[in-house]
């Protein structure tokens, strides 16, 4: 799998994967429609990498094929440059082949390698435990949990905070080994 940019002809996949109940059920939408996903490709395309303040979602795709699975976010703080925070989103179809620890692997190695990022940062709702293990796994350190610290689809919940530094990332035998196609 590669990661790049956003591009129109990924709305379509985009809006099924993200409209399935199982992949809206920790994520801020409850339906996704083609619509949306149209409008979050045009303001991809017109948004800056890097830019303080912003969310910037790369497309997970298929090696080979070009065939989008997925897609993650990388939150650039606004106050900190040094640090930012990641999700990913994977179709479901695609769920349970390692693709999602791949691809936060080289969101990992994007970032220390190529930005020189101090800090990276996770947050999951605490009943999300296929992203909390993603996590725990790739060798972040859980950092916390947040007692009932977000209204989240009208109901509070819990969080769970994750973070690896950039010299915990170079003490793992494979931190550096994901090419990045980003």
């Amino acid at each position: 799998m590669t990661l790049r940019r956003l591009a129109m002809t990924d709305a379509a996949a985009i809006a099924a994967y993200r409209a399935d109940p199982n992949v809206a059920r920790y994520q801020s939408w409850e339906t996704y429609s083609l619509a949306q996903a149209e409008e979050l490709c045009r303001s991809q395309a017109a948004e800056v990498f890097g830019r303080p303040g912003s969310w910037f979602q790369l497309a997970i795709v298929r090696a080979g094929d070009d065939t989008l699975i997925g897609d993650c976010g990388l939150h650039f703080a606004a106050d900190d440059p040094q640090q930012i925070e990641i999700g990913v989103t994977l179709s479901p179809s695609q769920q349970g082949r390692g693709l999602a620890s791949e691809a936060v692997a080289r969101i990992l190695d994007l970032s220390f390698l190529t930005l020189n990022l101090h800090r990276v940062t996770a947050r999951t709702d605490a009943d999300n435990t296929k992203a909390a293990a993603l996590f725990e796994r790739l060798g972040f350190r859980r950092e916390g949990l947040f007692r009932s610290c977000a209204m989240f689809k009208g109901v509070w919940c819990d969080e769970l905070s994750f973070a690896m530094l950039e010299q915990e990332w170079r003490s793992n035998p494979s931190a550096g080994s994901a090419v990045i196609n980003a």
